[in-house]
């Protein structure tokens, strides 16, 4: 789980009379070839390798400050935000799909083979992406999507803090890198409010965003959850499974920098 009031990033030069060209780019990246050795043969059409390579430049920078904002804001003001854009949210995932290529896996891999040796369920997917999951294992289970854009008929656009299901409806609920926001434990909360006692609640986060892995934990148990296992053998994530024991307090208290923000550093 999709303004910032951050700067963006900054840009790379201009090429121009005298300008310094951009890291990794040569003079002659900004010369289109020809697309064939023969004297006369046409020049090749499209973009050159300077444009390229401008063009991903340009793509990264965007990414990193829609991704910055996502984990900067409140759940609330960032589905105002895509709302207002959904073309944010599509940046967005086209930015993320290329970060999961570098990894050795993907947490959304490792939920679906959980879902596929355990009997039918309703299932929660909160922050759903593209719904990987559900196109996955939706003939199996039930499974409810959110996220903040409708990307395919398969998701129900909203705020995770707030979806449309009745109380104790569910029996999985999974955050897979979906606490994003700086309330992020109102997602959790809502969990809790959607799951059945003893329902379970699945999460998988970047290591390197939790400071204290025990006072992550003691947060997510004070909304009536009891962690039942934790899996720290991935240097990249952390699979928590913990289980509904009680309904969430009517109140709560934020505890800041539980979490802290995954921002990408700038090229």
């Amino acid at each position: 789980m999709l303004a910032s009031k951050k700067s963006e990033a900054r840009q790379e030069p201009q090429t121009g009379s005298g300008g310094d060209l951009p890291r990794g780019v040569s003079k002659a990246d900004t010369v289109n070839k020809p697309s064939g050795a023969s004297k006369g043969s046409p020049q090749q059409t499209g973009l050159s390798t300077l444009q390229k390579k401008m063009q991903q430049k340009l793509k990264g920078a965007r990414f990193r400050w829609i991704n910055e904002a996502m984990y900067t804001e409140t759940g609330a003001h960032t589905f105002k935000m895509v709302q207002a854009d959904p073309s944010i949210f599509e940046e967005y995932h086209q930015g993320f799909a290329a970060q999961v290529q570098k990894w050795p896996v993907n947490p959304v891999d490792i939920f679906i083979g959980q879902l596929q040796s355990r009997s039918r369920a309703v299932v929660a997917d909160l922050g759903c992406g593209e719904a990987a999951l559900s196109a996955a294992v939706g003939a199996q289970h039930t499974v409810h999507s959110f996220d903040l854009v409708a990307h395919n008929e398969r998701i129900t656009a909203c705020n995770i803090a707030d979806v449309p299901l009745p109380d104790e409806s569910v029996d999985v609920a999974i955050f897979s890198l979906a606490l994003m926001g700086t309330d992020f434990i109102k997602f959790v909360r809502e969990a809790s409010r959607i799951l059945r006692t003893g329902g379970e609640l699945k999460i998988a986060e970047v290591v390197s965003r939790i400071a204290d892995v025990s006072a992550f934990v003691t947060a997510l148990e004070g909304q009536g959850f009891r962690l039942d296992h934790k899996d720290s053998r991935n240097k990249m994530f952390i699979m928590l499974d913990l289980t509904k024991i009680s309904a969430r307090p009517a109140t709560f208290r934020a505890v800041p920098g539980l979490l802290k923000p995954c921002i990408y550093k700038r090229r």
